[in-house]
């Protein structure tokens, strides 16, 4: 899979639409919906997420919802499966859970199926403060896979989530 060109990226990323005051006041919502609408900019971010871990995965999860779609995309593109990380209640069978810390209180993710032997692709929309990705490694590894490592389109560095991600898994921003 090529990686994707500065101007390719710079352009997708102009798409990135910004809205002030959501959820909540004093919050800048990233919306990546736009990315998804234009499959250019789709290709390229998923290309993207994907070059620096080529050849060292073979199922990629995403965390719900944003990460679904991003991980639907790179599964398909790289002809890997796909571990949905669902919000608590929302899987049939889950056989894992983990409980995170949220700004707000606590929430629970789950996920379904044995991984033992599977290298994963933890993929998300924004890196904030890292609860849930660092919830989602934990659930992957419980499941009995090996974290491949983490891509994620936006990262806010002044929130400080890389901090918080364990230090053997490599973390890409695309």
């Amino acid at each position: 899979m090529p990686t994707p060109t500065p101007a390719a990226l710079a352009r997708a990323e102009s798409l990135i639409a910004i809205t002030p005051d959501f959820p909540a006041p004093g919050v800048l919502f990233r919306d990546i919906g736009p990315v998804l609408t234009d499959a250019d900019a789709l290709a390229v971010v998923t290309q993207a997420l994907a070059a620096p871990f080529e050849g060292s995965f073979d199922l990629v999860a995403g965390v719900e919802a944003r990460g679904f779609l991003l991980a639907g995309a790179l599964a398909a593109s790289t002809r890997t499966g796909l571990l949905p990380i669902r919000k608590a209640g929302k899987t049939p069978r889950p056989t894992a859970s983990v409980d995170y810390a949220l700004e707000y209180g606590i929430a629970t993710i789950e996920a379904a199926g044995d991984l033992t032997g599977r290298r994963v692709l933890l993929v998300d929309d924004v890196l904030a403060t890292g609860g849930t990705l660092v919830a989602a490694i934990s659930l992957i590894e419980q499941l009995g896979g090996t974290v491949a490592g983490v891509a994620v389109v936006l990262e806010l560095a002044e929130l400080g989530g890389r901090r918080r991600l364990p230090q053997a898994h490599a973390v890409f921003t695309a």
